[in-house]
């Protein structure tokens, strides 16, 4: 058995890497509220952004977090035109056309950053990667303890814009009435677009926050994605509470399930969870039935 500290210890630094998994199914669970389509484009475009990040420290040395709010303007402008240009056009309005479109993109993106980079996992070295700060008589990683305030900080800002803005409304109407929206004056592939935007945006600042400590190399991104595809279950589908508070559940659960049964079986206590939301609450935890 282990004691308290060490276990309290494990949870404090799941909830830091929970964060992280929060603001990834952030991005998955905003396109699927709004447009009501998995992105399985999503895990590709978060390998694009990590090696984005990889590029500009590799080649210009840019520091991981100085290149985060360049690369969420710039993948938010990749991720606007991707969906106002190729996606949209290239579905004609069908949903099952979405799908196979996003998975086209997914492929063509790995492949693409399989030819240009090879198999060949990388990682950057930054002076802080391995520093630890105490806090309250406990020992935490440097690099998530930033992670936390930045992911709590989007959060924050999103929520402002989607709550206080005039393009926030829109997103709202069209998440919730495509038709009226219309009706109304509602420019929806616009709204769709820059959906398709913040949740590449999201990706972007993800990426920022996991190179100074995670390994990339161009399949990467899938495993996040899976993880985060289960947040967005438990939170439920186009909740955005759901994915901020299923990330910190699915993390705590992630180090806790690492704890007692090793580093390697960490993510088995995630499919669980996974597998037990799907029997006993399909719409997750602020889902509702359609």
């Amino acid at each position: 058995m282990y004691a308290p500290e060490i276990l309290l210890t494990a949870v404090l630094n799941g909830l830091m890497t929970g964060a992280i998994y929060a603001l990834i199914a952030l991005g998955l669970t905003l396109v699927y509220g709004v447009l009501h389509i998995i992105n399985f484009a999503h895990g590709a475009i978060l390998t694009a952004a990590m090696f984005a990040v990889y590029v500009l420290h590799a080649a210009w040395g840019v520091d991981p977090y100085l290149a985060l709010l360049p690369l969420t303007v710039g993948f938010f402008a990749l991720g606007y035109a991707v969906q106002r240009f190729v996606i949209g056009p290239a579905s004609h309005g069908d949903d099952g056309n979405i799908l196979l479109v996003t998975l086209g993109l997914a492929i063509i993106i790995e492949n693409a950053l399989l030819a240009w980079f090879r198999s060949d996992t990388r990682s950057i070295d930054v002076p802080y990667a391995f520093s630890v700060i105490e806090v309250g008589g406990f020992f935490l990683s440097l690099p998530h303890v930033i992670a936390v305030a930045v992911v709590v900080a989007v959060a924050l800002v999103l929520w402002l814009f989607l709550a206080r803005s005039r393009t926030g409304a829109a997103i709202r109407a069209v998440a919730k009435e495509k038709v009226g929206a219309q009706l109304c004056g509602i420019d929806v592939a616009r709204i769709y677009a820059v959906t398709f935007g913040l949740g590449a945006a999201c990706l972007a600042v993800a990426a920022s926050l996991l190179m100074p400590t995670y390994l990339v190399n161009p399949r990467v991104g899938n495993a996040f994605v899976l993880v985060a595809f289960t947040i967005v279950v438990l939170g439920g589908m186009g909740s955005i509470p759901g994915a901020l508070l299923g990330g910190l559940f699915i993390g705590v659960v992630e180090s806790l399930s690492g704890l007692f049964m090793g580093e390697s079986l960490g993510q088995i206590g995630i499919f669980l969870i996974f597998i037990l939301v799907l029997l006993v609450r399909p719409t997750g935890l602020f889902g509702a039935k359609a």
